[in-house]
């Protein structure tokens, strides 16, 4: 699979939106080599305000806020980080793997890569099926001249 070079808030983007049983099994592979984790801040869950554009005036306001879970870990040297919402604790840590071993391009980033290519993909998907699903029930007005 030929994967894309993600940004760092993009591959962020895309771990958080990843399936649990996925995640778990990138982290198990960058950690198969033996690499030195260490968990510098435990899952902790907490509410995080979420703040949105409105699409008119793009006016920014709090909407509220949601549930989320966060960590960061060190493997071989390199920090990674995470934030997923939910309480997925076990998800935001593999994440947080996930996230140092492609800022370090450790050598198994590759599978990290794959699996932020797969999501996205996936997520595409989802966002086409949704337009097509609501594309009948699109207004089309005439303008009077």
């Amino acid at each position: 699979m030929i994967t894309a070079d993600y940004t760092r808030e993009r591959l962020a983007e895309l771990l958080a939106a990843a399936p649990e049983p996925d995640l778990v099994a990138a982290a198990d592979a960058c950690l198969s080599d033996g690499a030195d984790l260490t968990v510098l801040t435990a899952p902790e869950v907490g509410c995080v305000a979420v703040q949105v554009r409105e699409p008119i005036a793009h006016d920014r306001f709090y909407l509220g806020n949601v549930l989320a879970c966060h960590a960061e870990v060190r493997v071989a040297g390199t920090r990674g980080w995470a934030l997923r919402m939910g309480d997925d604790r076990a998800a935001v840590l593999a994440a947080a793997v996930c996230d140092a071993e492609v800022a370090a391009d450790r050598p198994h980033a590759h599978v990290v890569r794959d699996l932020c290519a797969r999501v996205e993909q996936d997520l595409d998907r989802a966002d086409q099926e949704e337009w097509a699903r609501i594309a009948p029930t699109i207004v089309q007005f005439e303008e009077l001249t």
